[in-house]
This record gives structure tokens, C-alpha cells and sequence, in this order.
């Protein structure tokens, strides 16, 4: 194959119709540059929706659900087990809502290798006391450190610092809608009754922000053993304790597991929002769908070009086979000018495509749901660029492969005898 010649011919070709190769180049340029920005906003996107759930909701939970006993006295009677009862108007036992054994059962966790972290969990309804006028609200009781390594604490937090519940006695870390109702500041010390009529101080270190106005109105977060003091109970009392699984995809299997072997209710994070995950799948395939049609549509725009090309050609292309040159080296000629105009347009739309992504990542987005948050999110992720790449260079290697082979099988002798 006369490789150096092949070469010098596709490059003829392609200067001699400098314009439509431009265009063709732009083509392959745009639809990179816009795969590369839609899949990085989407994603970028889908990875700040998704952190609203999963930096907030723990992949197991285990908890004591008061609920009423599935058997009653009734069944157990071997007189009457052959019989129908009717019982109405059942209760559940006088329970307290906290975990038997909750120590044991940390100790249990931590030592189970698919399990990444453990924060215990302590709740308490309580009273805010805003002068006579007593606001519900809900305190729970948190190991600072777990949660800010496995549930993002600090990226809610508006004011003050977190670590202060910990080290401050007797403090309070106050949701921004809380603050407002009791014109509570960093600083200030507010009231809270607990379910016993009990009136305690605690001084307010920081405030926290949801993004859910609702749930700011009444959440407050202590340490534990703050929380466990304002109930009035001993230090091995906790209401949830909440586990990061190492791959998250277990968590169904492993929450029925946990369920059996501590005798407590678990709930896993797929269960709690299934339709979150689903809608976050959705946005993906769509966003992905988009970007390769996108390529596709490039892809058609040089098959075209090339087809043209060939037409206009004929003549250059019957010389070139009547001087010696086979089927294979005009097809190579013309996968040659596809492939160029592939890789330099591709090349272009990457570069094009980043640029993009970063003027997108500094364009000012403030949101309530994630106060740390300034700038629109973008996902960097190298995987998108990768398969942009290989993408434009096979849609465009088949674009040329086609009508290279229209013009492999050109009869010079038909051309030269109908000029």
C-alpha cells in the first residue's frame, strides 16, 4: 500500500473542499463539546440530588418500633386453637422507644467487615420556650464526627461550628427556622421542656440549614449525652443507630439480616427512597440518550459530506485507480478524510466541551437544600470524555467506510469512456 501517497491524496481532498471539511469538523466539534457539557451538568446534577438523600439517610437503620404483638394470649391457648377469635381494640405493650442492648449491638457492627460506620442516634420531643408561647420541636442527640464523616454535617451548617456540641456543655445547634421563631443567635442560650415538664438551658453554638423549611421549623441537634440528659435516661440509651454500608447496593439484604439477628426493626435506604433512585436512573439514560444521539447526527452530516465528495470526485478517483492504485487505497483515501476530520474535530470538542463545564461550574447557584453550594455542579468525570473520544472516532470511521467502498468499486474505464 502506497501509505505516504494515500496520505498526500486524502490531505489534497480535503484542503481542495476546505469549507465542507470545516463544516464537517465544526459538526463533529459541537456534538462532542455538547455531549461532554450535558453529561457532566446532568450528572453533576444528579450527584447533588443524590447527596440530599444519601448524606442524610443512613444505608441501614435500626430502630424500636412500638408496634402491637402479631400473637396474642388468645393463640397460644390450646384449648381454643382450633377456634376463631376475634379481638378488637388492641394496643401495643408499654415499650420505650430505645434499643436493647444498643452497646452490643455497635460493638456487633463495627466488627462486621461490610460495614463502614456507625453514628448512634438519640431522640427527643421537646417544647421550645419562646417567652409563654411553647413551639414542638424534636432535639436528637448526635456523635458530631460520624456524622460529619458519613452524612456531611457540616455542609448544612450556616453558622458556628459544629464540633461545639461536643466540647460546649450543655449546647444546642438550632435549625435557621428554630433561630427565627426564637430570635435565637449564636451564642444566646434558649429554653426547652422536656416530656416531663422539666425546663432545661442550652446554649445555642450553631445553626443548621435543611433546605426544608418544615423540618428547620422544629430540628435542633445536641451531643448524645446532652440529649440523653434532657430525657433523664442512662448513657447506653439510643433510639436509632445509623449504619454506612462499604457498597450500598446490600442494603435490603443486609437490613433483613440485622432485623433477625438484634431483634429490632431496620429499614435500608433503597426501601426509604425508591423513588428518588429511580428518578436519578431516568435522568442519566436521558442525558446519555442526548449526547449520543448527538454524535449519530454528526456522524450523518460527514457520511454526506463524503458521499458528495465522491460524487464530485469521480474523475480524480477513476486517474487514481486507472494509474495503478487499487480498490483498498481509494477506500483508505476516503476513511482517511473521515477519520481526520473524527479525531481533529474530536480533539476540538473536548478541549470546547471542558471549557464549557468550567464556565458552567462558576455561574452563581444558590440554594436553600445545600447552603455550602455556590456554583452550579458539574461532574469531571473522565469517563465521559473517554467515551466522547472512542464515539467520534467510530462515528466517523463509519461514516467514511460507507461511501469509501461506493468508491473502491468505481469502473474507471466506465468513467473515462463517459467523459
Amino acid at each position: 500500500m502506497k501509505y505516504k501517497l494515500v496520505i498526500q491524496i486524502s490531505k489534497a481532498l480535503l484542503l481542495a473542499r476546505w469549507k465542507q471539511t470545516l463544516v464537517a469538523g465544526i459538526g463533529v466539534s459541537f456534538s462532542i463539546a455538547m455531549f461532554i457539557t450535558l453529561l457532566g451538568f446532568m450528572n453533576g446534577l444528579n450527584g447533588l440530588l443524590d447527596g440530599l438523600v444519601t448524606n442524610r439517610t443512613p444505608h441501614v437503620r435500626l430502630y424500636n418500633e412500638v408496634k402491637i404483638t402479631s400473637e396474642q394470649p388468645m393463640d397460644k391457648s390450646v384449648e381454643y386453637n382450633e377456634d376463631y377469635n376475634f379481638v378488637r381494640s388492641l394496643k401495643p405493650k408499654n415499650e420505650n422507644l430505645d434499643i436493647k442492648n444498643s452497646i452490643g449491638i455497635i460493638h456487633a457492627l463495627n466488627a462486621d467487615d461490610r460495614v463502614l460506620g456507625v453514628c448512634p442516634k438519640v431522640s427527643s420531643q421537646v417544647f421550645y420556650n419562646a417567652g409563654n408561647v411553647r413551639l414542638n420541636g424534636v432535639i436528637d442527640g448526635i456523635d458530631v464526627e460520624g456524622e460529619k464523616e458519613f452524612y456531611a454535617f457540616d455542609d448544612y451548617m450556616v453558622a458556628g461550628n459544629s464540633i461545639d456540641i461536643e466540647t460546649v456543655s450543655n449546647s444546642i445547634i438550632v435549625g435557621t427556622g428554630v433561630a427565627d421563631n426564637l430570635m435565637a443567635e449564636v451564642g444566646d442560650i434558649i429554653q426547652v421542656t422536656n416530656s416531663r415538664g422539666e425546663i432545661i438551658k442550652l446554649k445555642v453554638v450553631g445553626m443548621y440549614q435543611s433546605g426544608m423549611a418544615d423540618i428547620d421549623k422544629v430540628q435542633s441537634y445536641a451531643s448524645v449525652e446532652t440529649t440523653q440528659k434532657i430525657l433523664g435516661v442512662s448513657g447506653d440509651y439510643l433510639t436509632d443507630i445509623k449504619i454506612k454500608l462499604k457498597d450500598m447496593s446490600i442494603a435490603p439484604q443486609v437490613a433483613k439480616e440485622y432485623e433477625e439477628l438484634f431483634g429490632t426493626s431496620a429499614s435500608d435506604i433503597q426501601s426509604a427512597n425508591a423513588q428518588f433512585d429511580t428518578g436519578s436512573s431516568i435522568r442519566s439514560l436521558i442525558s446519555y440518550a442526548v449526547g449520543i444521539t448527538l454524535l449519530i447526527v454528526a456522524g450523518f452530516g460527514i457520511y454526506n459530506i463524503l458521499n458528495m465528495l465522491i460524487y464530485e470526485k469521480m474523475d480524480s478517483i477513476a486517474i487514481l485507480k486507472a494509474t495503478g492504485f487499487s480498490g483498498k487505497d481509494v477506500s483508505n483515501v476516503f476513511i482517511m478524510i473521515a477519520l481526520t476530520i473524527g479525531i481533529l474535530g474530536g480533539a476540538l470538542g473536548l478541549i470546547i466541551g471542558f471549557g464549557l463545564c468550567n464556565v458552567i461550574d462558576n455561574i452563581p447557584f444558590d440554594t436553600e437544600a445545600l447552603p455550602t453550594v455556590t456554583t452550579y455542579p458539574i461532574d469531571y468525570g473522565v469517563r465521559y470524555y473517554i467515551i466522547a473520544g472512542i464515539f467520534s472516532v467510530v462515528t466517523t470511521y463509519l461514516a467514511g467506510y460507507f461511501p469509501s467502498r461506493k468508491a473502491s468499486k468505481v469502473d474507471p474505464v466506465e468513467i473515462i469512456r463517459g467523459k
